[in-house]
């Protein structure tokens, strides 16, 4: 029997820690031994709403083969030094480690993350990035097997990693089952990169401020990198720098993240189709628009309209006529900077 431990003090996030017991502690009846669950922690601690008492202290991790770190709720707030100790010492006794979302900044803060790939969730990775330099952190995956040590994007990419395990540990039929037994898929395509919502940066006294709504009005046409300078009144060597400055990235970088969230939310609330949609966004044509949308996306657009379809929507058709006027407009679009 592998015994998996999960490590828990006040600031865990709950869901993560729930959905870890659901699958390591609660015996399917499809592999026997099963796992045997415990719950580590350096006394009753909190778990959001919930009060949790372990069955023992942090000191049981070392005789765990699996420890399972759940997410951090504050990752602005450093990981306790009790707990980073107990798991390093956990992964040197020979367990493997796993951590759950943002329980990314406890394995990192305990070096296991060095020199590795790794992954949280993807509204903090940057964060882990940016604290943790020697981290190979990967944005896009939902899970990250690195042997001894695993890490997954957040919420339900821990479900994600628990199957993966189980799958590891006796088979895929078996991770199979339980997946259809908690009503889940066994596999997703894809990865986080497809949940990660792109925003324009809020408006701001910088000298891009009006530049972002005018290009957000204009995503069905094939605006390029000197049509924005010329609206922005620079350069596009100076473009180039502001866009940088505020958004972390090029201006055809941007504008080609715009025009692929365009996409989603096209795919998301309207029947058009991708033809349809990739001459809404400015791709031209629908072998552009898959290109783009699986290398940024990580799934192709029938598949993540198939994912993410509101089928409320899909029958009222409201939005389906706003596709059609996008192309009316682009067809009678007469502006000097618009290029063909």
């Amino acid at each position: 029997m592998i015994t998996v431990a999960l490590a828990v003090t006040d600031g865990m996030l709950h869901f993560e820690l729930s959905l870890a017991y659901e699958v390591f502690g609660t015996d399917p009846g499809l592999a026997d031994p099963w796992y045997g669950l415990v719950v580590c922690g350096p006394g009753a601690v909190r778990a959001g709403r919930f009060l949790l008492e372990p069955d023992h202290g942090l000191d049981r991790l070392r005789h765990a083969g699996i420890v399972i770190v759940p997410g951090w709720a504050d990752v602005d707030v450093e990981p306790p030094a009790f707990l980073v100790d107990a798991v390093r010492a956990a992964h040197e006794a020979g367990a493997r480690v796993a951590s759950l979302c943002t329980g990314a900044f406890v394995l990192a803060a305990a070096g296991l993350l060095d020199g590795k790939r790794a992954t949280t969730h993807w509204a903090h990775t940057g964060d882990l990035a940016a604290r943790y330099p020697k981290v190979r952190v990967d944005p896009d995956v939902l899970y990250v097997d690195d042997g001894s040590v695993l890490t997954s994007a957040g919420k339900a990419a821990a479900m994600d990693l628990c199957l993966h395990i189980v799958r590891l540990d006796h088979g895929s039929s078996i991770a199979n089952a339980v997946a259809r037994r908690l009503v889940v898929p066994p596999h997703r395509d894809g990865g986080q990169a497809q949940f990660v919502t792109t925003p324009v940066p809020a408006p701001g006294n910088h000298p891009l401020a009006a530049l972002f709504p005018w290009v957000i009005e204009r995503l069905d046409q094939p605006l390029t990198v000197e049509d924005l300078a010329r609206q922005a009144r620079m350069s596009s060597r100076n473009l180039a720098r502001h866009f940088r400055s505020v958004t972390g990235t090029s201006p055809l970088r941007w504008l080609l993240t715009q025009r692929i969230r365009h996409a989603q939310e096209l795919l998301e609330t309207t029947d058009e189709t991708v033809d349809a949609i990739a001459a809404a966004t400015g791709m031209g044509t629908a072998t552009t628009l898959r290109r783009h949308f699986n290398r940024t996306v990580g799934v192709p657009p029938d598949a993540y309209r198939r994912t993410f379809r509101s089928p409320t929507t899909a029958r009222a058709g409201a939005t389906g006529q706003a596709v059609t006027s996008l192309l009316v407009k682009r067809a009678q679009a007469t502006e000097p900077n618009t290029r063909t």
